[in-house]
């Protein structure tokens, strides 16, 4: 949004359309199928789609995300306290949600079966609502987003657990630019000004968080900007400023 924001795209000729993505497993099938040329989502659900779409040949052309951001919630006064307390619970997620995705490797390598979770299908704007009211144990995903959808709703970020997937023997990439090859292949320059001019926006979103919230701000008058800012250093902070990025750039 920054870098469009600042006309980064325009500068490099590109004519760029951002629209809003509903999860990773959604955003990719729409990059495989052509409707898109790139999309931001995590990489272990283009592993998957390619794995299960061996002609498709998706290709992450930056990483955004040098850890992965999936993560469990649950309430700090309730039962949960270690990961293999959510064996017989039950957990809000969305199919096309990549922590939903990841969690069965997640629940194996804490040594308990991921069939033994229940899961409920429900949009987040009602989900997180009636998480706040004690409907589920847990909810799955992005550390970010849920930390802040759930203060939005009157949960204070110390009330809730978070089990981070990459604390917990997972590290992995979160999300990167996953390209269509069709267009990689055609417009290679194009692919590699638009990473250009998000890397940049990036960059300077991340050195003015309040930037970065005026942008979104822009784009969704409805959206809280202090929230969106405090959401920018979360993934900044969690995700982006890591040790091996710090140390290697």
């Amino acid at each position: 949004m920054l870098a469009q924001q600042r006309g980064y795209y325009k500068d490099t000729v590109l004519d760029l359309t951002i629209d809003t993505g509903n999860g990773s497993t959604a955003a990719i099938s729409l990059v495989s199928g052509g409707a898109y040329d790139v999309a931001s989502a995590d990489l272990s659900s283009m592993i998957e789609f390619n794995t299960a779409n061996p002609s498709s040949k998706l290709v992450a052309v930056a990483i955004q995300c040098d850890l992965n951001p999936n993560a469990v919630m649950e309430r700090k006064d309730g039962p949960i306290k270690k990961p293999s307390d959510l064996a017989g619970r039950t957990l809000l997620s969305q199919p096309s949600n990549a922590s939903r995705k990841l969690f069965r490797i997640f629940a194996k390598a804490q040594g308990f079966d991921p069939a033994s979770v229940k899961r409920e299908n429900v949009t987040p704007d009602i989900g997180d609502t009636r998480f706040v009211k004690g409907d589920f144990d847990g909810v799955a995903y992005f550390y970010f987003t849920g930390l802040l959808n759930l203060k939005s709703r009157g949960m204070m970020p110390e009330q809730p657990t978070m089990f981070r997937f990459s604390d917990l023997g997972m590290r992995s990439y979160g999300n990167g630019l996953v390209a269509n090859p069709k267009s990689l292949s055609e417009s290679p320059d194009a692919i590699r000004a638009f990473v250009k001019a998000s890397t940049r926006g990036w960059i300077e979103a991340l050195a003015d968080p309040k930037a970065g919230g005026a942008a979104i701000k822009a784009r969704k008058p409805l959206a809280p900007e202090a929230i969106e800012m405090e959401r920018l250093q979360l993934i900044a902070s969690g995700s982006m400023r890591t040790p091996d990025t710090l140390a290697n750039g």
